[in-house]
């Protein structure tokens, strides 16, 4: 296959907010270009993990080449790259974007410009890319496209003459929007004799290739054989491969300047491929790297522990193999009384935690217990030191604490006017404060407001979405660290201390939470045959508690009438059974008392 003319090169991504039709207009354009044949199409062909086809959303970004024959009688190569749409994965659409030199804008005609739709522009924006908006679903009769131009000139100040109208279900328009891109997007431009440089977006692990790198090559070329190096990492490697996706992988002679592809490297080590860094030639090295990407920090942490204390080494093999697909993922050791040995693990949001629970239990066969999500604290002691926690056990003794400080968000909510006061309320309920807020259009008004990423957590969004009919949509940053009155809630199991389902709370919340749960537990733990009391403590305090009853035999059954002395006697006998039998029971806590951690609010 011989090397493209760059002009004849288009590298875009396809941006949206989330279910707004990314995936669909993705599988137009490999329908059109015949890149898969309408046989073998599926639905959602570029979300190639079940998790994504079943819960209807993209996780990973995915790179697709295709070739397209314009109206001008020219072929062009289109490399695709499909991001997420959900705040959580804002870092893979970072990623893809500087592999690009332009972005399919993706609105919905019925929603408009939604919270990640602004989001997704500004990173475009920033990075210098071509942009080319798509009003897609114009096929829907509540679809409103003028409206959504008028919003798209107006909130993202992109040309509304510039816009494509298409309907990623019946393919409408679709011809119109690859047109636009061969004449609104730049083409790539570099050096094919220049010393190889090329960017790392992604990389999965093979179990027989090895690590496999997703790669956008600025300058040079790579080919087979070719012994290549890693500029942060420093290791060399010989390149077993190169080749593009179709979406299927096909092997290609060579990789050359503008083009994405993948590099099969052969390492077997999962910690030798590092997302961002840049391939040179071992012989020849480039003068400086790609910029790479900055750090993704996780935002909100949660104990996993394997069901089986012997999965334990198979769980850090799987994190680590994971961690080669998505490099936002970072973990640390940490034992538990309650679940045994597991880890810390640090995740960019809570659909982030439970998707990577779910890739573990499925793509590795792990039978896994996550404890209640929580966040990263700083606690400022009485000696001066300052402490950075993410585990309620880590949390020093009061007596030593002098303040604590919690991370606050700068969140966005655009939502329709009716449901202002709804919105307000929710953040107040959630200890947040409502900054202010603009009028986009007479159907929109955008809210800015601080929150603690701790309640954010919980069961914000949820709430949001409830109170709001489906109408609002949420994007967030981190702000600062703010000092919270916040103290750590136990819960006492027969009096012993589960260390599993401790978690911080603000002092004012302390209370109806440990209310909540206590009662929840109560349902959810099996009765023994002595009582056990459930209490929730805050230090040496006990502020709730409930009781799940004995389940007693009914020792008077063959007492009919008699003496009551005889019943007496019966009773008081069963009675120290009990109490020895508590002395000496233990209470298996299930795995859904951990889960109960996360739906205290639902009621």
């Amino acid at each position: 296959m011989k090397t493209t003319d760059t002009s004849h090169i288009r590298n875009f991504s396809i941006i949206a907010h989330i279910d707004h039709g990314k995936s669909t207009i993705s599988d137009r354009i490999l329908e059109l270009t015949h890149t898969v044949e309408e046989r073998d199409l599926e639905s959602q062909m570029l979300d190639s993990m079940d998790i994504e086809r079943e819960r209807g959303i993209t996780i990973k970004s995915n790179a697709v080449r295709v070739t397209y024959t314009a109206d001008d009688g020219q072929d062009y190569d289109f490399n695709l790259i499909d991001t997420p749409g959900h705040v959580d994965f804002t870092y893979e659409v970072s990623r893809s974007l500087a592999a690009c030199e332009g972005a399919v804008l993706v609105v919905d005609a019925t929603q408009g410009v939604e919270a990640q739709t602004v989001s997704n522009a500004n990173l475009a924006m920033n990075a210098d890319l071509d942009i080319v908006p798509a009003i897609n679903k114009i096929d829907l009769p509540s679809a409103h496209p003028e409206e959504v131009k008028r919003e798209i000139e107006e909130e993202l100040a992109i040309p509304a003459e510039d816009s494509v109208l298409v309907s990623g279900k019946t393919g409408e328009g679709i011809h119109d929007l690859l047109e636009a891109i061969v004449y609104l997007v730049s083409p790539p431009s570099g050096d094919a004799d220049a010393p190889l440089k090329a960017l790392i977006l992604d990389s999965y692990f093979d179990e027989y290739r090895g690590i496999i790198a997703t790669v956008r090559v600025f300058d040079g070329q790579i080919r087979p054989g070719a012994r290549l190096r890693m500029m942060a990492l420093g290791d060399t490697f010989l390149c077993d491969g190169v080749g593009v996706k179709r979406p299927l992988e096909t092997p290609v002679d060579v990789l050359g300047v503008g083009e994405v592809g993948y590099v099969v490297t052969g390492l077997k080590e999962p910690g030798l491929v590092k997302t961002g860094d840049t391939i040179t030639e071992d012989e020849r090295p480039c003068a400086e790297a790609c910029p790479g990407y900055h750090e993704a920090k996780p935002m909100v942490f949660t104990g996993l522990f394997p069901i089986d204390n012997k999965q334990y080494e198979n769980l850090r093999d799987a994190l680590e193999k994971l961690h080669v697909n998505d490099p936002s993922l970072t973990w640390e050791p940490e034992t538990s009384v309650a679940l045994g040995f597991g880890f810390r693990v640090g995740f960019l949001g809570l659909l982030h935690m439970e998707v990577v629970k779910e890739r573990l239990e499925r793509e590795f066969s792990l039978d896994l217990i996550a404890t209640s999500p929580s966040v990263n604290y700083h606690v400022y002691c009485t000696d001066g030191t300052m402490l950075q926690i993410t585990s309620p056990q880590d949390l020093p003794d009061v007596t030593r604490i002098d303040h604590i400080e919690e991370p606050y968000l700068k969140a966005k909510v655009i939502v329709p006017p009716d449901f202002m006061g709804a919105v307000m309320q929710l953040v107040v309920d959630h200890r947040g404060e409502t900054k202010d807020m603009v009028y986009l259009s007479e159907r929109s008004v955008e809210m800015h407001f601080d929150i603690p990423l701790a309640e954010l957590i919980l069961d914000f969004f949820d709430q949001l979405k409830s109170r709001t009919k489906g109408y609002a949509s949420l994007d967030y940053e981190f702000s600062d660290y703010r000092t919270s009155d916040l103290v750590r809630l136990d819960i006492l199991l027969a009096g012993e201390e589960v260390d599993a389902l401790s978690f911080i709370v603000h002092r004012d919340k302390a209370y109806d939470m440990a209310r909540g749960l206590c009662d929840k537990l109560k349902e959810i733990i099996p009765q023994q045959l002595f009582e056990v009391p459930i209490q929730g403590a805050i230090g040496n305090k006990i502020i709730s508690r409930s009781t799940v009853r004995a389940r007693r035999k009914d020792v008077l059954a063959k007492c009919y009438g008699g003496d009551i002395s005889r019943k007496r006697k019966l009773l008081e006998k069963q009675k120290e059974g009990k109490k020895r039998m508590k002395s000496i029971g233990r209470v298996e806590v299930p795995q859904e008392a951990f889960l109960a951690v996360l739906k205290v609010d639902d009621d």
